[in-house]
């Protein structure tokens, strides 16, 4: 494999195709959604890898600029913030013997195949997942990694290099799985972890990884898996592992029906009862899926400021449910969006994860549900999810990271509202991409990544993968 992204042993950066200008103008946008009340008509002025300046129609910058980008055959959005994914299973995508199952027979048949998983593996599924991302405009991706086999013991380690590469923002949750076969849960018993093992692992990538700040670049946060894969007590444990070092919580919760008979059998609780009784019924916490509430279990997750990424291409493919999401957020529930993992969405695109939650909440709430409302949960929603309040709005004083679409593609010819066209008309890849300042995708490519050759590595693994 030749790309300089991606090579056997010591990692090599992608270089990062800087503007050309310490003050840079993005000028005259086609169209531009700021996520807020802001009119950004004649664009924004980006500075030291934030934005300074948002310039309603009419309006110049204040300060003169060393360059100018001309944005008018571009739609500008603040880049896309991911909220729950497993970049392990780009390597598991559309696997016939599953291709058809809810989500129980789904893990029960994966689960001895991703066991089989190398670090050389992990690495390639995580470049393919971040490359995909960052071409459907999004910036900012929250992993929740939770197989840690004999041998993958530096997982979390191989997905911070990864990060570091793309040029992207993520939060890397250490996952967990403490409940196996032997004890009534779901995994094999080669994917589960004795907890304190776990509980050193997670203070340890914290130390080593996690940054504060609104200009972040990786953050840790602690994520035993779901009710049916872990023990109560990790579940706690966690809990107060996460409030000791002030990072976030993460975990599946109310996915599917059978999770929730799960819950009662094990635990005697339905899920919002056991997420209170081991402490995570907190502002720190955010929720996978979050499907199967009922109207008082949305109206305790709001009042606690607990959120739900929603993940509906992934629900949809599994037959899990729809979650109520307008329901939730009305009730205060911060929401976000998902792509989820790569084996029950078998993509990692986030405009088109966008546009499906859009379609599927007017399903269930009406056609009246706004485009704009679905952006807002794919940006400043999102950021709210993962507690980053520097992200996702277009606004001074936020990180210039952006997300800029054209639409002289053949889908969009004839549309007339370019913030509607890119959800209605199936936008799926942007033209240019900015991390914290840095171009990292122009004119739709990421600059020295060689996608071809990545294909075929990761292609080769994918099919050694399901077939030793």
């Amino acid at each position: 494999m030749t790309t300089t992204a991606l090579r056997q042993g010591q990692p090599v950066p992608i270089p990062a195709t800087l503007p050309s200008a310490t003050r840079l103008w993005i000028r005259n946008p086609q169209a531009a959604f700021t996520a807020n009340s802001l009119d950004a008509s004649a664009g924004l002025v980006v500075s030291g890898g934030t934005i300074v300046e948002v310039l309603a129609a009419g309006q110049q910058p204040a300060e003169p600029c060393d360059g100018t980008f001309e944005a008018g055959n571009h739609v500008l959005l603040p880049g896309l913030i991911n909220t729950h994914h497993h970049f392990y299973q780009t390597l598991t995508r559309a696997w016939e013997p599953v291709t058809n199952a809810p989500l129980f027979p789904w893990l029960q048949n994966l689960y001895p195949v991703w066991a089989r998983l190398t670090p050389r593996d992990l690495e390639l599924a995580t470049t393919v997942a971040l490359a995909e991302l960052l071409l459907s405009g999004c910036t900012t991706a929250a992993d929740h990694h939770y197989l840690f086999p004999a041998g993958l013991e530096g997982a979390i380690d191989i997905q911070v290099q990864g990060v570091r590469r793309l040029g992207m923002r993520a939060t890397l949750t250490r996952g967990s799985m403490t409940l196996g076969t032997d004890a009534g849960g779901l995994p094999p018993q080669s994917t589960v972890q004795a907890p304190e093992v776990v509980l050193e692992d997670s203070a340890r990538l914290v130390d080593l990884y996690h940054e504060r700040g609104d200009d972040a670049v990786i953050q840790i946060a602690l994520a035993p898996c779901s009710p049916f894969s872990v023990t109560k007590e990790i579940m706690a444990e966690s809990a107060a592992l996460a409030e000791r070092l002030d990072v976030r919580l993460h975990t599946h919760l109310a996915e599917t029906l059978d999770e929730e008979d799960f819950c009662r059998q094990m635990f005697g609780l339905r899920t919002v009862d056991y997420l209170d009784s081991v402490g995570w019924l907190t502002d720190r916490t955010w929720l996978g899926h979050g499907i199967h509430f009922s109207d008082a279990e949305i109206a305790r997750l709001g009042a606690a400021g607990t959120a739900v990424a929603h993940c509906p291409t992934s629900n949809m493919r599994l037959a899990s449910g729809t979650a109520r999401v307008v329901e939730l957020e009305d009730a205060g529930v911060p929401v976000g969006l998902g792509v989820d993992g790569s084996a029950s969405n078998d993509a990692s695109n986030m405009i088109l994860e966008t546009r499906q939650a859009l379609y599927l909440q007017r399903l269930k709430y009406g056609a009246d549900v706004p485009v704009e409302r679905a952006l807002g949960w794919a940006t400043r929603g999102s950021a709210a999810v993962l507690g980053r309040s520097g992200l996702g709005q277009l606004a001074p004083g936020m990180q210039a990271d952006l997300a800029l679409f054209r639409l002289d593609d053949l889908r969009f010819s004839g549309s007339h509202d370019p913030i509607a066209a890119l959800l209605l008309c199936a936008a799926d890849r942007a033209d240019r991409v900015m991390v914290g300042g840095q171009w990292r995708v122009v004119d739709g490519q990421i600059p020295g990544l060689d996608v071809p050759g990545l294909i075929a590595e990761h292609s080769a693994a994918a099919r050694r993968l399901v077939n030793d």
